[in-house]
Parts: structure tokens; sequence; C-alpha cells
């Protein structure tokens, strides 16, 4: 191989940052992740100040730190790389986490990983990452995104629960209260509460009972939910109903909770993943928003010809909805695993992934709702990726999961009907 050609390869190699104080662990890093040295350019650093300076003369594309080290810990070194690099992505690998060190970096670390850690589990960790962020840095995606004059913002009234909900005196009454004080909120989160899709045995009157009784991360992916509807008209686009949109997103949303809590998955999963079904569609109003006359001849083209819509989407503008509701959502700081379940729930495979995660549970749960009960001009339905499902040896699960979504559709059939 010639010198300009192993240039190039090293040019497109990912580079990845190690970060711990120990000797002996950045040793054992370097020696079990030798294998991956072909795909990965990896470098390491005994502290935060000497990997700034790494970083400050190459550019990474991950890093991966200690969270205790003397001088700058891993949280205020993932901080200054947010701040500085905030296109890296940012993985905390600690033994000893404690709860005010995991309270204070949600909103710096990407991904956590527990010391010791199998080469098997890193590497898995680390090729997520880099697929999530291959995918939302297409060419492609970026030329479309800078030409759209009307990107949504995070809604007010979230950011303002959000705020809450990190202060040191954060309660669920005030959450409550802050939700009380837009009325058509209230009456919108009540509405949606109270609809058979929560099974509540009890009629939930205010905001505050709502957040006692759903939690406050559902709770606030409803606000989001509802807020983010309310702000498009989308007039021009006659074929993308907004009512059926925001139906198809609250249905699958609560489908995708549903089969992660079968799953017995975390209260964590469980929750990123109702956000991610609450969102997974916001990229269809981002184009009717924006280029409402040529959405509308997209829809139109894929129920005539019965088409798929994500397919068409690429081919006409450059990149899916999924693709692009997941690059504006990540403009937001949503987490990670809720990007990647949007970004790549008609493609699943794409995420590399082989264990049970939001996404797995969004795909499944995106695919059966459109199955059972189809909202407008959807055009060739994809269905359920059954290879994918297979290598995550979910295949026995798949009948399990339409039965539990047919006894929840049939709920909402009758509740519709009265």
């Amino acid at each position: 191989m010639d010198i300009s050609s192993t240039a190039k390869e090293q040019a497109m190699k990912y580079r990845i940052l190690f970060v711990d104080d120990e000797h002996q662990v950045l040793h054992g890093l370097r020696r079990m992740l030798h294998s991956q040295s072909r795909e990965w350019e990896l470098h390491f650093a005994p502290g935060g100040k000497e990997a700034l300076e790494l970083m400050a003369a190459t550019s990474m594309d991950v890093v991966v730190s200690d969270m205790r080290m003397p001088g700058m810990d891993g949280l205020q070194l993932l901080t200054e790389v947010k701040e500085l690099y905030p296109n890296a992505a940012r993985v905390a690998l600690s033994g000893h986490m404690d709860e005010r060190m995991i309270m204070g970096s949600t909103k710096v670390v990407h991904q956590y990983l527990s010391k010791p850690c199998s080469p098997e589990a890193l590497i898995a960790v680390l090729r997520r990452l880099l697929a999530l962020r291959r995918y939302l840095a297409e060419e492609a995606l970026t030329c479309l995104s800078s030409s759209l004059e009307q990107i949504p913002s995070l809604p007010k009234l979230y950011v303002a629960i959000q705020e809450e909900l990190q202060s040191s005196h954060c309660s669920l009454k005030k959450v409550g209260e802050i939700i009380s004080t837009d009325v058509g909120m209230s009456a919108k989160i009540l509405q949606l509460v109270n609809s058979s899709f929560f099974g509540m045995y009890t009629k939930v009157t205010s905001p505050a009972q709502a957040v006692n009784l759903l939690g406050t991360e559902t709770v606030k992916a409803l606000v989001l939910h509802v807020q983010i509807f309310s702000q498009y008209d989308p007039r021009k686009c006659p074929r993308l109903s907004l009512a059926r949109l925001a139906r198809h997103s609250l249905m699958t949303a609560t489908l995708t909770k549903r089969i992660c809590a079968m799953e017995n998955e975390s209260r964590d999963i469980q929750e990123d993943a109702f956000l991610a079904g609450i969102l997974h569609d916001v990229g269809k109003l981002i184009f009717a928003v924006n280029c409402p006359g040529l959405y509308d001849e997209i829809l139109e083209m894929v129920a005539a010809k019965n088409m798929s819509l994500p397919a068409v989407e690429r081919e006409v503008l450059g990149a899916g909805h999924a693709q692009l509701g997941a690059y504006v959502l990540g403009l937001w700081g949503m987490s990670d695993p809720v990007l990647e379940a949007i970004a790549f729930h008609h493609e699943p495979v794409l995420s590399t992934t082989t264990q049970f995660v939001p996404l797995t549970a969004l795909h499944a749960a995106n695919a059966l709702t459109i199955q059972l009960q189809p909202e407008g001009p959807t055009g060739m339905p994809e269905g359920l990726d059954a290879d994918y499902l297979a290598f995550c040896g979910l295949s026995d699960r798949i009948s399990l999961w339409e039965g539990m979504a047919r006894d929840l559709f049939g709920m909402a059939e009758v509740e519709s009907a009265t």
C-alpha cells in the first residue's frame, strides 16, 4: 500500500479517545481493542487536561472517560467536551458512579458503562454510537436541513418542566402547577390521560394527579406531544392529517411502552421508548410545513402506487422523515436511545444492535399499529423486520405483542364509538 492510500485509510477511521488516570486501565483498553485498529484510530490520555490538549490538535468522534479522576474529573471533562466539541459522542466508564455524579451528568453523557466492562459490550456500544452519528451526518441530510425555513424549537412549557425536574427543590406538585398555567394544555393532558390508552381505574382531574399516577417522564412526553402538534397548521398539505398523525403517535407510543413492560425492561427504557413513540413521526410535520406542496405530492404518490413512504422521501427529498426527525431532536439534546429509536424505526438493522432497546419496541409497535390501525396515506406497509427480530432472539415474542396490540386498539375502538 502506498503512502497516499495509507493516509486516506487513516482519514476514514473513527477516532476514539479513552481517558483514565490509571495507566493499567489504559493499557488494558489498548490491548482489548487492538482487534478494532483497522476501523478505529485509538487515542489515550491520562487525565482531563491532557485529553483537552489532544482534542485541540485532533478531532475525536467519541470520548470515553473515567468519572473519578484527580484534578479534572470525568464530569468536568465531558462538560468541557460538550461545550467545545458538541459533535463528539460522550461515554462515562466508571465503577464508582455515585448518585450525585449520575444526576449531574444526565445532560452531558450519552452512554454509561460500568467497570469492569467486557470488550464485547464496549465495542457494541461504540458501534451503535458511531452508526447513529454516521446516519445523522450524511451529506444529503445536512444539505436538506440547512435549506429548511422552519425548524421547530423546543417548546417553552417543556423546558420549564425540565428545569423544575432538575431543581434541587423539585416537587411533583410544582410540575403539576406549571402545566396548569396553560389552560388548553391542562385540558388536553387530562383528555389524553383519561383515555383508554392509559387504563386508569379512577378519573384524573388535575395535572398534579396525572404526574403522581403516571410519573414525570410520561407526562412530560405528553406535554411535548401536545405542544409540537399545536405548532403546526399544514393546511397546504391536505393529505397529512394532524389528527390522524397525533392519534397514530399516541397509539404507537403506548404500545411501545407496553412492549417494554412485557419484556420486563427497566423504567428508564420504558420512558425512553414512550418518548420515542410520541416523537417518531415528527419529521413528517417538518416536511409538511417546509415543503407542503411537494410533500402532498409524495403522499399522493405512495397512496396511488402503494409505494414505501420512506423510500419515496429519500428519493425526492434526500432523506426520510425518521432521519430528519432524529436530526432535529438531536439539536434539542434528546438522549441517544431516543434518537436511535426514531432514526432507525423503519430500518432497525442499521443500528447494529442485537439487544432489546427502545428501538426494538418502537419498530415493532409502529409496524403493528400501521398493520392494525392504518392512519392516512402510509403507502406500502413495510411490516416487521423478521430477520432483525430473529437476530435479536425475539421471533417467538411477535405473536404476544400482536395480541396485546389488538387488545389495546380494541379498547380504543370501543372508546371512539361511544
